[in-house]
């Protein structure tokens, strides 16, 4: 399946939307990524407002290693 990205008028907009229902999800399916575009700009300016503030936890790569190899050794049975 491939994903095209179209800037639309308002005039044909309705038309177009319209047209594309026609068709079965497996055949032509609607993204919005609009939705996650404000979601994921919402959700780095906290970070970033966090990391300006001196509110963020920055870990070492040591750190994460361990953390990650306690992850995997936790959950490596329930595959």
């Amino acid at each position: 399946m491939h994903t095209i990205k179209l800037k639309i008028s308002d005039k044909v907009y309705d038309k177009l939307i319209w047209l594309l229902s026609k068709f079965n999800k497996d055949e032509v399916e609607i993204v919005s990524d609009v939705d996650t575009y404000a979601e994921t700009q919402k959700y780095l300016k906290k970070e970033l407002d966090e990391i300006f503030n001196g509110e963020a936890t920055f870990h070492t790569l040591e750190e994460f290693d361990k953390k990650l190899d306690d992850s995997i050794r936790a959950n490596e049975t329930k595959i």
